[in-house]
């Protein structure tokens, strides 16, 4: 699943030398199909696994990688480079804030994409971002803005023209969007 070098196999099997006996490490991806997306590894002492986490066994050690997140780690890689202050472990998950998406990937990830990848360049000029609350009723996606789109004078036509225009455009089973933004706070708007 994960590719972890046999430098960074070296490293955690150290590393995990010093804990209890069984324990191993737990990978996933915090904020996953994101901009704020970050590939974790913490260690997983026994028992501490999440339902679901799918085990994988490495020279000395096993790895309990996060159900949800595994299709955010496709084609990730972990690896250590020894450096003069003892080295650094990295991660690089290429998929991780903007996962492979196509027309089965659930309509969540979809949406997102479409935020975080068409829509949410263009509202940066203005300081702005809009993300996905929730879907609701199955077909109704729920999105909040931020930064100079919260309490912008424009926001309906951004809202109508952009945003809801493109989302039912390119995601055929939405039959709304909802705004529950909380526009009365006006004091980062992009327009007053």
């Amino acid at each position: 699943m994960i590719d972890i070098s046999q430098e960074a196999q070296a490293y955690l099997r150290d590393l995990l030398a010093k804990e209890d006996e069984g324990c191993g490490i737990r990978i996933f991806v915090a904020q996953p199909g994101t901009p704020n997306a970050e590939t974790c590894i913490a260690y997983c002492r026994p028992n501490e696994e999440k339902e679901g986490d799918e085990p994988f066994d490495y020279d000395g050690f096993t790895a309990w990688i996060e159900k949800k997140s595994e299709k955010y780690l496709v084609d990730a890689m972990v690896d250590f480079q020894e450096d003069r202050m003892g080295g650094q472990l990295t991660i690089k998950a290429p998929n991780a804030r903007v996962p492979n998406v196509d027309a089965d990937s659930p309509i969540e990830d979809r949406i997102n994409y479409v935020l975080y990848n068409e829509i949410n360049p263009s509202l940066a000029a203005h300081g702005g971002q809009v993300s996905l609350v929730e879907v609701v009723e199955s077909s109704v996606a729920v999105l909040q803005f931020g930064g100079g789109c919260q309490g912008c004078a424009a926001v309906d036509i951004t809202l109508k023209q952009g945003v809801e225009k493109s989302l039912l455009a390119q995601i055929p089973e939405l039959t709304e969007i909802r705004d529950e933004t909380d526009h009365s706070l006006t004091e980062n708007a992009y327009y007053q």
